[in-house]
């Protein structure tokens, strides 16, 4: 005789994929860290394609398992949600190395790395809020998480407007001045998508709990 989980399919596969895109995103920001450590260097996109890939690929099968399975652990329009916000993560960063390894030749020592230490920390924070979804949906751990990604997010703002005044106040080159600001809105976008998918995972845990 067969369970209705085997009928309808395992429901908490999901929290499988979700977690493994969480961590493409964290693999993502780690390898950004390391290629701005060098700086001056532009470093190998390898990392970042892949990671970027990952997620294509995780973000494919989600939505395959959508269609395949009748059952679910969270509400469809939330796992695709939550999917959708974790796939843009690795994206953004991978376009910001593309961008710098571009032009790191041009732009110089621009201090980056400590901003994208910034971005490593707040995808510490996502994995973690992604892996107590499977422990059951506990308001106040989460809220505690979110709180830590929000003050990150925070404080990597202040970060970016510290940059932003440097450039504004003693960048003299045109060219210099825009592949800079390109650089760093790509950057703080990174971070907000950080943010966004904090938010969709609060959201779920205050729908559930």
């Amino acid at each position: 005789m067969f369970s209705l989980q085997t009928i309808f399919g395992k429901g908490d596969k999901f929290y499988g994929l979700l977690e493994a895109s969480a961590e493409a995103a964290h693999g993502a920001s780690k390898a950004l860290v390391r290629m701005l450590q060098h700086s001056g260097k532009p470093g190998s996109l390898a990392e970042f394609q892949e990671a970027h890939s990952r997620e294509k690929e995780l973000a494919a099968k989600i939505s395959a398992e959508l269609v395949n399975t009748f059952v679910t652990v969270l509400e469809r329009e939330d796992i695709e949600a939550l999917g959708a916000s974790l796939y843009k993560i690795p994206k953004t960063i991978s376009k910001f190395a593309e961008r710098y390894s571009l032009t790191v030749e041009r732009i110089g020592g621009v201090d980056f790395a400590s901003r994208a230490q910034m971005l490593e920390k707040a995808c510490e924070v996502i994995v973690e809020m992604v892996g107590q979804l499977r422990k059951g949906m506990r308001l106040d751990a989460m809220k505690a998480l979110n709180d830590r990604l929000q003050a990150i997010e925070a404080e990597a703002d202040r970060l970016i407007l510290d940059l932003y005044g440097d450039l504004y106040k003693n960048e003299t080159d045109p060219l210099r001045y825009l592949l800079r600001k390109d650089l760093f809105e790509i950057l703080e976008k990174a971070i907000d998508r950080c943010r966004d998918a904090g938010n969709v995972i609060y959201h779920i845990v205050l729908k559930n709990s």
